[in-house]
Formats: structure tokens, C-alpha cells, sequence
């Protein structure tokens, strides 16, 4: 993957700061790709708190959906009505869910040091520092793609100045991939690879 001197540098100024033995674990990098999701009790990153994390990782042109990652968390505080109502997730479904260190600590085990996937991945991420930089000493060291930089790119290849529209729905629609049904965790992390897939066969993959 090609990255900047910058992204090089950040790398390597959080890996130094990971405390043991996080740095060997989130050292390791088989070469795939895993793509990450989130629900979340709240789109504020001070107030949300984590319900459910997926994760599956591509290798090549494959989706290794068979491992995939995928576990409900239990929340400290009861859930919003109307969060409910977006991701479906009920106070009953939930409230068996696993206990967030030990969701977290199974999450770092399945990534390693492999580049992060996601869509507006900066939420997630941003969500998922907000726990893991006292357990880690540092935030996830780990590279990101966005995919909807990626279909940035190709779409305006085609029509430069032109607006982009990088709503979920029109990166479906436009790269002729099948929806799954939305926010749920584990559905979104395929649909995100499925998308990447097919930038990547247009050329828009991971430099």
C-alpha cells in the first residue's frame, strides 16, 4: 500500500507508544485488508458507546466471510429509543452481549496490524480510540482506506468538477453490488468489501 512520509511516521510514533504486548500483536500484518463496523448507542463520539463490532477480512479479490468477526457488547446505559428504531438492536439483545474489554480485546486479536476498511471509517475509529488509548497507551497504530475516498477518486476520473454523491445507497448503486440489509454491523463490513472489490477491479484498490 502506497503511504505518505507522514502516515509512515504516525505508524511508527504509535507503535513505539503501544504498550506490551500490544506492539507485537498489532505488528502483525498478513497482507489482507479487514474491513470494520460499529453500532453505537449515539453519533457524538464523547457519548457513544459501542453495541455491536464486525469485522472480515479480504485477501486478494476474496471476502473471507466463513471467520468473519462479530459480537454484540453490552452498554453501560440503557438505549435510546430512537437509536433503536436506526439499528435495531433491542435493550433485551443486548443486555447478553459481551463485556466491552473482553469485545475489545478479542476485536485486536482478529485486525492485528492489517490496514483498516470502512466507510466514514474515521467514526468508528474515532470511537473505538476513545477505549482503546488507555488500554493501548496510544490510539490503533493501524493504516485506513476509505472507501468512499476510493470511489471519490473514480468517479470524479469521469467527471472532474463535477459534485460526487457519496451517499451508501448511490456507491451501491453505481458500482452494481448487491445491498445487504443496513446497520447491522457484520451486513455493513461485507457490503464496504463488496464495494472495494469492485474499485478494485476499476483500478481504485489499495496502491
Amino acid at each position: 500500500m502506497r503511504v505518505s512520509t507522514w502516515q509512515k511516521w504516525r505508524h511508527l510514533w504509535r507503535m513505539h507508544h503501544l504498550q506490551t504486548p500490544y506492539r507485537l500483536l498489532l505488528g502483525e500484518d498478513d497482507g489482507a485488508l479487514v474491513s470494520i463496523d460499529c453500532e453505537t448507542s449515539s453519533l457524538k463520539v464523547k457519548d457513544a458507546e459501542i453495541l455491536s463490532i464486525a469485522a472480515v477480512c479480504i485477501e486478494g479479490n476474496r471476502i473471507r466471510t466463513k471467520d468473519a468477526f462479530y459480537t454484540l457488547v453490552k452498554p453501560q446505559q440503557a438505549l435510546d429509543r430512537e437509536n433503536v428504531q436506526v439499528h435495531g438492536l433491542r435493550p433485551s439483545d443486548v443486555s447478553e452481549g459481551m463485556p466491552l474489554e473482553e469485545a475489545l480485546q478479542k476485536f485486536l486479536q482478529f485486525i492485528g496490524g492489517r490496514t483498516l476498511l470502512g466507510y466514514y471509517l474515521q467514526y468508528d475509529v474515532a470511537v473505538l480510540n476513545k477505549y482503546f488509548k488507555p488500554m493501548l497507551g496510544t490510539v490503533l497504530p493501524n493504516h485506513e482506506v476509505e472507501v468512499s475516498g476510493r470511489y471519490y477518486d473514480w468517479r470524479v476520473g469521469d467527471y472532474p468538477g463535477a459534485y460526487i454523491d457519496l451517499s451508501w445507497e448511490t456507491i451501491i448503486k453505481n458500482l452494481h453490488i448487491s445491498a445487504l440489509p443496513r446497520h447491522d454491523a457484520l451486513n455493513d463490513t461485507i457490503t464496504v468489501a463488496m464495494m472495494y472489490l469492485a474499485l478494485q477491479s476499476r483500478g481504485y484498490g489499495v496502491l
